[in-house]
């Protein structure tokens, strides 16, 4: 169902050092972490709406599927939030979140929360999975958060969860190899050139090809894979067909053959590319190596305008908060109060990398330089389609671009192949 970059890092394995592999739930009276025993919390009336929540003593249950780091960190806020408030939090950690969610919300189980990103959407409101929270809560969305950040997490004029950190990937530079990043490919070729050297495991870049990984040159020079305001393709548009011939021509053939994200990881983690292309995710990779790194927006390439895709990291609001009960209460509380506690974004931001969303932080001098270079690659991106049709896209888009790269087809007729796959899985 969804492609981008988490199901990469999913099945990443050990070089990917931060995925959401190997996680099990932390409930042992309770599989499916959903714990439905009937109770409302002890302090419920049933009333709750408008922000105001009378009712005290509750639970919310929340899902997640965080790496040891961020774990460790949620956990720590939650016992924080328990502390202030007469509410207490139910955490569960769950290995695969999406196949949990897609068995467990229709049967009427699961979280009053779920963790992930934005993307998601588009499919789980219209499946019902999903809680339209818009009269409850006492946070404004517009005030509180970027405007990319408030558009996420609505859909049909629905407010289907609150944001917190936001994603996308940006130039990563070892310090060793590069004294200042550089702002043009151009710029950055002439780096990659002194250091590419394959028949010595030496190579100019770092870049997984993927379709979520190229989005920002494929989209470069004014194209798009698909336009969810029209409901449109735009694989075969002579700009986007730019934008993937400039990546197959100006930027893969530094890479190694490889182009999974492992091995191409792995050239970066081990001090043989001074460049990588990646996310905010694999910062604690890169810091566990004991790499000096430096994070900048994407360099420019002539003409063009690297644009690539964001997402947005949100706790959703699911169908069981549709119950107004004390234990609804204590979820939107924790919500509320976890994505607009500036202390505690500022130093999930410090420890683990996360871009805050939050309006006083987003792009702030007091981020760490790596994070702030993320901020500013996040400022220049897309948000990723949240329309079902999306979610159609990836593979054949995956597909199309590996012939091209492996010179087995021109960019035009392998794209125009792809969208004729994607609208035939449309209908």
């Amino acid at each position: 169902m969804s492609y981008p970059r988490r199901k990469i890092l999913q099945t990443g394995g050990a070089v990917a050092g931060i995925t959401l592999a190997g996680c099990i739930s932390v409930n042992s009276d309770e599989k499916d972490g959903s714990g439905d025993n009937g109770n409302d919390g002890g302090g419920g009336d049933g009333n709750g709406g408008n922000g105001n929540d009378d009712t005290s003593g509750g639970t919310g249950q929340l899902w997640h599927s965080r790496p040891k780091g961020p774990k460790k960190s949620l956990e720590s806020n939650v016992k924080k939030f328990e502390g202030q408030s007469d509410y207490a939090i139910k955490l569960s950690e769950i290995s695969d979140l999406q196949k949990t969610i897609e068995n467990k919300l229709p049967a009427g189980k699961g979280p009053h929360l779920f963790q992930w990103a934005h993307d998601w959407i588009g499919e789980y409101q219209p499946a019902g999975f999903l809680s339209d929270q818009s009269d409850n809560l006492s946070v404004d969305l517009e005030s509180t958060y970027t405007s990319a950040a408030a558009e996420a997490v609505q859909f049909d004029g629905e407010t289907l969860g609150l944001p917190y950190a936001a994603e996308t990937v940006a130039l990563l530079y070892n310090k060793d190899m590069v004294d200042e990043p550089p702002e043009t490919v151009a710029e950055m070729q002439s780096i990659m050139e002194e250091h590419h050297d394959p028949s010595n495991g030496k190579y100019g870049l770092s870049f997984p090809i993927d379709p979520y990984f190229i989005s920002g040159y494929a989209q470069s020079f004014g194209g798009y894979y698909y336009d969810e305001k029209k409901d449109e393709l735009g694989l075969t548009k002579s700009e986007t067909l730019e934008g993937f011939r400039f990546v197959r021509d100006e930027l893969a053939k530094y890479i190694p053959k490889d182009q999974k994200y492992d091995p191409q990881a792995a050239v970066f983690n081990e001090g043989n590319a001074p460049f990588a292309i990646n996310g905010p995710w694999y910062l604690g990779t890169v810091r566990d190596k004991g790499l000096d790194v430096g994070v900048a927006p994407l360099p420019k390439p002539k003409g063009g305008k690297p644009k690539p895709y964001t997402g947005v990291k949100m706790w959703y609001f699911a169908k069981k908060m549709n119950e107004e009960n004390g234990n609804t209460a204590a979820a939107r509380k924790f919500t509320e109060w976890h994505t607009t506690n500036t202390d505690l974004l500022l130093d999930l931001a410090k420890d683990h990398g996360f871009i805050p969303v939050h309006k006083d932080l987003a792009g702030s001098d007091d981020l760490p330089p790596a994070v702030k270079g993320f901020s500013e690659s996040v400022q220049m991106g897309e948000p990723m389609p949240t329309a079902p049709h999306m979610q159609k896209v990836w593979d054949p888009v995956k597909s199309a671009f590996l012939k091209v790269l492996k010179g087995k087809q021109d960019a035009k007729p392998a794209f125009e192949a792809a969208e004729k796959t994607i609208k035939q899985n449309w209908d």
